[in-house]
């Protein structure tokens, strides 16, 4: 599986008193297996771009060719696209709708027009990889647990659809910091597990710097910067220019160096920086 993005644009109300282009000739590539991470100010296209890569909204220009196929080509069928890419929006608690959790998290498999059989072993292996309990929890409602347990539920639902790609747009948005880490170690345990590519779009640097492989910039609709997190974050002045920021870890041996003291700043953690200091405190 791969990801192809080549010279996408999209243009909200054209020509209309309020049109507004959204995403200007972006360019990028996702290898098979690649955690991912989207960041960008809000209104740079992040969402726009997503609602793309599984054929929600239709370019203007350009072709989205995920595994040697356009999907923008008005002959495919987005039907069976959707059943590799699952996409996860903010809050996605608020769309559970079933009287229990296991119909819940069922509906989308049995969608695909799976057996019972498949549709039950699907259901058990994704209320798991949530770290949640399948015989303790799939009778009772899905209004009855906690926003933390209702969003692991609702994601569920997509990871029982065993995607190929799995999109997820701020999916720690609202959530307290010990829930915050906890669903973000989820889903790198699920990517690590199902051996997918995982797109994150996150405003929160240090969860880019710590899970992905691959880092995308955007910026008033276009791609400015793709690299690894430490290729990224090493374009500060950029990324400040662009409403970004970098690493809390990172921004603190930015402001170090200002100091005037040499030290390298390409950590992205709390112990990458402790190293930093140390060696440029042995300098000394």
């Amino acid at each position: 599986m791969s990801i192809q993005i080549k010279n996408l644009t999209h243009i909200y109300s054209e020509g209309m008193a309020y049109e507004a282009v959204a995403l200007d000739d972006v360019n990028f590539q996702i290898e098979d297996g690649e955690f991912v991470g989207i960041i960008g100010h809000t209104g740079s296209g992040k969402s726009t771009l997503l609602q793309h890569l599984n054929g929600l909204l239709k370019p203007k220009t350009g072709s989205i060719i995920i595994n040697g196929t356009d999907i923008t080509n008005k002959n495919i069928s987005l039907h069976e696209i959707r059943k590799k890419i699952g996409l996860v929006f903010q809050y996605p608690e608020y769309q559970l709708f079933e009287e229990t959790i296991a119909k819940d998290v069922a509906f989308g498999p049995l969608n695909l027009g799976l057996s019972e059989e498949e549709v039950q072993e699907r259901v058990k292996e994704a209320i798991g990889l949530v770290g949640m309990n399948y015989e303790e929890l799939k009778d009772r409602s899905p209004f009855e647990l906690s926003g933390g347990q209702k969003r692991r539920i609702a994601i569920a639902g997509v990871i029982a659809m065993r995607p190929e790609v799995l999109i997820l747009d701020e999916p720690t948005a609202g959530l307290d910091p010990k829930s915050h880490k906890e669903l973000l170690h989820m889903v790198y345990e699920i990517h690590k597990s199902q051996k997918n590519i995982t797109i994150l779009v996150s405003h929160n640097m240090r969860d880019i710097a710590n899970f992905t492989d691959k880092v995308i910039v955007m910026d008033k609709g276009k791609a400015v910067l793709t690299g690894t997190p430490k290729e990224i974050f090493r374009e500060r002045e950029k990324l400040v220019e662009m409403g970004l920021s970098v690493p809390p870890a990172t921004e603190i041996l930015y402001q170090i160096r200002e100091k005037g003291i040499n030290i390298d700043t390409d950590a992205l953690n709390i112990d990458e920086a402790v190293k930093s200091i140390v060696a440029a405190l042995g300098e000394k």
